[in-house]
């Protein structure tokens, strides 16, 4: 399964807003819708929008544009996934050597795409091995091929377990407001052929506290130099859950996705949307109109909770800014 493709200097998107009813995907050859479609989550996840915001910069660069500005424009299109950042650096770097040479700016987003992917599925593996035989396994939003350049990040450890027969079973959270577990998640699931059950977030603690759930594992947008780390709104909620419950809650990522810069997850910056996400729900009106709303993307869960984190290179466990740094930091 994928959702990013690049032929024929054309960059095609699935649209994962019309998921999972509509298979639509749209054509792009100007770098500025681009960045809309990224802020309007036509895609979405942090690996997928880091690999969009590369060949959308190799747009750029076929069409003459100022690459400066597209770096700026695409920059500019969400601001908590650290991803889209680390890919705008590495293109503009590698712009910087190859000239802004179009060939060579492509080669680069394309390895940044199968990087991407040969990460994630060494994520699956290493994560796999602390998945228990039987396993039911609780996930938020989704962070698996949709959200990567494919295969997924927590959703590949439950692909990469369930191939070697340890899944049981899956509860994906419905992740409101804008419902990616059940939109995408359960999609991704049940196209996969791995059993999936579909709850509504309130349920999780419910199911936590009748024994029907053996550990959790999550994705990650950003993620601080402690560990702590940024992902959709309510993963704070399903770590404290776990935490009470005293069960492992994992958290799976590249190390495109750690930002050693920031200590500590005070400085994650947090996208505010919409309120009409909120109020509604594809087009309904679910809330009076006049009621104000807080709609963070994203909450930040704190180090203390996270068992430990699944990495291209291995599980880390505590201390957590000693080992990442250790595995991840510069030479």
């Amino acid at each position: 399964m994928d959702a990013i493709r690049w032929k024929g200097n054309v960059l095609s998107l699935l649209d994962q807003t019309r998921l999972p009813v509509e298979e639509v995907w749209l054509d792009y050859t100007d770098y500025r819708p681009v960045a809309v479609a990224i802020r309007t989550m036509v895609v979405r996840g942090a690996p997928a929008i880091g690999v969009t915001a590369a060949y959308a910069y190799c747009l750029a660069a076929l069409a003459g544009e100022d690459l400066d500005q597209a770096r700026a424009v695409l920059a500019a299109s969400r601001p908590t996934a650290v991803n889209l950042f680390w890919a705008l650096d590495r293109m503009a770097n590698r712009a910087e050597d190859c000239g802004g040479d179009p060939e060579a700016l492509i080669a680069e987003a394309v390895a940044i795409h199968q990087e991407d992917v040969e990460m994630c599925k060494a994520i699956g593996l290493h994560g796999a091995a602390v998945v228990p035989e039987h396993a039911r396994i609780l996930t938020h939003c989704n962070a698996g091929a949709l959200a990567t350049g494919g295969y997924g990040t927590a959703l590949g450890v439950i692909r990469a377990a369930h191939a070697q027969g340890k899944v049981e079973m899956v509860y994906a959270d419905e992740t409101r407001p804008l419902l990616q577990g059940a939109r995408l998640t359960a999609y991704e699931l049940v196209c996969d052929r791995i059993p999936a059950t579909l709850i509504a977030d309130n349920m999780a603690a419910s199911l936590m506290a009748k024994g029907k759930i053996d550990l959790a594992v999550v994705g990650c947008d950003r993620m601080a130099a402690n560990g702590d780390f940024a992902n959709k709104i309510g993963t704070y909620s399903v770590a404290v859950n776990a935490h009470f419950h005293g069960m492992p809650f994992y958290v799976a990522l590249p190390c495109s996705t750690i930002d050693l810069s920031i200590p500590d997850g005070s400085g994650i910056p947090i996208e505010e949307r919409d309120p009409s996400e909120v109020r509604t729900l594809y087009g309904v009106q679910t809330a009076p109109a006049e009621v104000e709303v807080y709609n963070p993307a994203f909450d930040v869960t704190p180090h203390s909770l996270v068992t430990g984190i699944i990495t291209e290179k291995g599980v880390v466990y505590p201390p957590f800014r000693e080992n990442l740094a250790r595995l991840f930091g510069n030479p």
